[in-house]
């Protein structure tokens, strides 16, 4: 059980550390292309569901 949670700890203090270095590492160009690429993402996630809609009710009645 000791080792078990040994692991654990290792597991959580890597995943803390490595965050940490990445969060440091973080320019203005990378949250700039981070918030353009999620509204690209998410306008074309939309459109595609809007025209399945459209496709479904199409052919429907068809």
């Amino acid at each position: 059980m000791e080792a078990n949670q040994s692991i654990e700890n290792g597991t959580v203090l890597g995943t803390i550390g490595g965050t940490a270095l990445a969060v440091v590492n973080i320019t203005s160009t990378d949250i700039v292309k981070t918030i353009l690429l999620a509204t690209i993402g998410a306008t074309v996630s939309v459109l595609v569901s809007l025209l399945l809609k459209y496709l479904v009710h199409k052919l429907k009645k068809f």
